[in-house]
């Protein structure tokens, strides 16, 4: 197996039999083990005695891309800088780079100007931020979210949920007002 640069590459799922076979190896290995002490992963070499210790975090990337190849997806590896442009945030979190600057100025998400202009943002910075705005994503769909009695009638239902999210827009219009203040 030859190393390929450090580009973007996409796997296809070979022989499912294969991944389904180490899979089930590892989910033995897990039973088996339990919680009762940390397992070791080796990677093991074609000569004798050649061998070396799999970091967990690399067993935590191995198994999830075996899962997903087992279910007969494609698994697409992309290398990304620890530190990253504005555009490249932008890229990772699906907005524009002017959004993501709005963000760095409104203090959202930290950054450094090692220049001028120039705005680095580390990616872990990034992540955590995309995980908390998931996370209120969801939390606001869980809020206008309605329990509804079967009885009730179609206009009482509508009219309750035109009440929620004229209360969520109130509230988002008051914290947008208040950042722009800032």
């Amino acid at each position: 197996m030859t190393v390929q640069p450090l580009e973007q590459q996409t796997y296809l799922p070979d022989d499912a039999n294969e991944v389904a076979e180490v899979l089930s190896f590892i989910s033995r290995l897990e039973a088996k083990t339990g919680s009762k002490q940390a397992p070791r992963y080796l990677m093991i070499g074609p000569g004798e005695h050649e061998q070396v210790e799999i970091p967990e975090h690399a067993y935590q990337v191995l198994h999830q891309v075996l899962q997903a190849m087992q279910r007969g997806k494609a698994v697409t590896v992309a290398p990304q800088n620890t530190v990253l442009t504005t555009q490249q945030a932008a890229d990772l979190l699906g907005v524009s780079r002017p959004t993501v600057v709005k963000l760095l100025d409104a203090g959202q998400i930290p950054y450094e100007t090692p220049g001028k202009r120039r705005r680095l943002v580390k990616l872990d910075d990034v992540l955590a931020y995309r995980a908390v705005r998931r996370e209120a994503q969801y939390q606001a769909l869980m809020d206008t979210a309605a329990d509804y009695d079967d009885t009730e009638s179609s206009e009482v239902i509508a009219s309750r949920l035109k009440k929620v999210r004229s209360e969520l827009g109130a509230t988002r219009r008051a914290n947008a007002q208040t950042t722009t203040a800032d």
